[in-house]
């Protein structure tokens, strides 16, 4: 952020300081400025939502004419932003987001929707707003990943579960690596993500562009035991 913008965007800068009397007062003297990009092609919406500024949050979506789906530089709308903030703390924002009619469907410029974001962040009580609302756990971002493979990388069971059961994701489908989710889980020494996967239906033998089995890709010898002691207890059949 280059300090030389917050004379030239004074209503970005009252929305990241989160200075609400400050924004109202210059959203009534110059109601244009809810709408202009600043160097770092965003609203005062996006700065706003990424601060969790929810009072000055409340000021923007009231504006007339207010768009919930427009988008940053980067393809971001207010939605993805409050999808990624962490330990779900933008929930009350995409409540607020989903009642102005925010589309669930957008994506960013990367091909993620607010799902991936969420699931990326381990934001559970996020993920559960926005299947409830639509937001499909079947869209693949440009690195041709799932939700279901953020989830697996963060190590999340009750994402994996919430989607398996939820949003009927597709449990072996590979990313554009050939990686399913178990391979993510592995490989970020996910143990438990990794069994519960196996015990939803994740198919073992399954391997990579490289020819790679998750199992070959532990990071080490401490979780490689645990799975297969694991497994092997819970009767699950490893190759």
């Amino acid at each position: 952020m280059d300090p030389s913008q917050n004379a030239k965007f004074p209503l970005h800068e009252a929305a990241r300081e989160g200075r609400t009397q400050i924004a109202e007062s210059l959203l009534n003297a110059n109601p244009k400025s809810a709408t202009t990009k600043d160097d770092d092609e965003r609203l005062p919406i996006h700065w706003a939502v990424a601060y969790n500024r929810l009072p000055i949050v409340e000021l923007l979506v009231a504006v007339k004419n207010f768009d919930p789906d427009v988008e940053d530089g980067s393809g971001w709308t207010p939605l993805m932003i409050a999808a990624s903030l962490k330990d779900s703390a933008g929930d009350p924002i995409i409540d607020l987001l989903l009642r102005k009619e925010a589309d669930v469907s957008v994506k960013s410029n990367s091909g993620q929707n607010s799902l991936h974001f969420a699931s990326s962040k381990a934001n559970i009580s996020t993920v559960r707003t926005l299947l409830s609302n639509k937001c499909s756990a079947r869209v693949k971002d440009i690195r041709g990943q799932l939700p279901l493979h953020r989830a697996a990388a963060v190590g999340s069971v009750p994402i994996l579960k919430a989607l398996l059961e939820e949003g009927k994701s597709p449990i072996n489908a590979t990313d554009g690596d050939g990686l399913t989710a178990l391979h993510h889980a592995v490989s970020e020494g996910h143990g438990d993500a990794a069994i519960f996967l196996l015990k939803s239906g994740a198919e073992a033998d399954k391997r990579d562009n490289d020819g790679r089995l998750a199992v070959d890709l532990v990071p080490d010898d401490k979780v490689r035991q645990y799975i297969l002691q694991t497994a092997e207890r819970e009767g699950v059949e490893l190759p």
